[in-house]
């Protein structure tokens, strides 16, 4: 019997996507870069008072407050334990530094204008809103908001937030710190224009990070990415029905795009469904963009919202 047309189109470009992908990773591979990562958490962790001027001429740019400052977290108990944690998850950083340099290579290839940072880990107190830092030069990691979701020091965040609080998110939420130096804000505040936006994000980790997990670049569990996958259609029908897409309403941020441990849709079925799907709706809009139209990552990412929703011809999985 004959196949259907159409089998036999998606069948090749699945073929030349990957053969594309096999391109790119081969070219990639082949970036020349030489990263640089210091663990100054060690090596504050290891000194005493008489090795502070030593740390603070390597590191100026981490030491504006006085030496009796450091002193003091030097002999904090606290301090000393935040560190002895740190010492045993991160005792070993090498597969972090192998994904960190993978990933400036992939930068490299789309993005040549951009500089590779020096990396420094860091411990910030488990400030988890600022666990990653970058700068033009520098990109700093909190190292203590890394240690797994059940450890003892997250007891009191929220799980939902928790649960990212997790090694395995490292390199995504680098690249999250990334995409907003080369993401443009939306140009208006409609509810479509903030979903894509984010979905521009997404996207970049398709490109960045093309061999992870989806659930790991938006930080879902398998649940929930699987929860996502198969509602895409309903959760796309409500947005349609309830006058969402071009609404200027903030309350949609907080029930669809900010992190919170489920949306709201005001739905019996609200407790199972995972946060920030308006994100996840948007992802899928941008990769339907680049699946139907010829153009780069750059023109991309520069587009009108409206202009990229409307070339998309979006059409989500039932």
């Amino acid at each position: 019997m004959r196949k259907p047309i159409f089998i036999v189109l998606s069948v090749l470009v699945i073929f030349i996507g990957c053969k594309d992908s096999d391109k790119v990773a081969e070219e990639v591979s082949k970036i020349p870069l030489e990263l640089k990562i210091s663990r100054f958490d060690r090596e504050f962790a290891e000194a005493n008072e008489d090795g502070l001027p030593a740390l603070r001429k390597k590191y100026p740019y981490l030491f504006p407050a006085p030496d009796s400052v450091w002193i003091a977290k030097m002999n904090d108990s606290l301090q000393i334990e935040l560190f002895q944690e740190v010492g045993k998850t991160f005792n070993s950083f090498e597969d972090e530094e192998e994904a960190l340099e993978m990933l400036f290579k992939y930068i490299k290839y789309y993005f040549p204008e951009q500089k590779t940072p020096k990396i420094i880990t860091v411990t910030n107190d488990v400030d988890y809103d600022n666990r990653i830092i970058l700068t033009d030069t520098l990109l700093f990691i909190g190292l203590d908001n890394y240690l797994g979701p059940e450890h003892k020091y997250y007891g009191g965040i929220q799980r939902y937030i928790a649960k990212l609080l997790d090694r395995k998110y490292m390199v995504s939420d680098v690249v999250s710190a990334f995409a907003k130096k080369v993401v443009p804000r939306p140009r208006d505040r409609t509810f479509l224009a903030r979903m894509i936006y984010f979905g521009k994000e997404l996207y970049i980790k398709d490109r960045l990070m093309p061999n992870a997990p989806d659930n790991i670049k938006i930080g879902y569990s398998d649940d929930e990415m699987n929860w996502a996958i198969a509602n895409e259609e309903p959760i796309w029908r409500n947005f349609i029905e309830q006058e969402h897409l071009y609404s200027t309403n903030s309350k949609l941020n907080q029930r669809f795009l900010d992190p919170a441990p489920f949306s709201k849709f005001g739905l019996e079925l609200d407790n199972e469904s995972p946060g920030w799907l308006g994100r996840y709706i948007g992802w899928q809009i941008v990769r339907a963009f680049m699946e139907n139209n010829e153009v780069s990552l750059k023109q991309m990412l520069t587009m009108s919202e409206e202009e990229l929703f409307k070339k998309s011809n979006y059409k989500p999985r039932s």
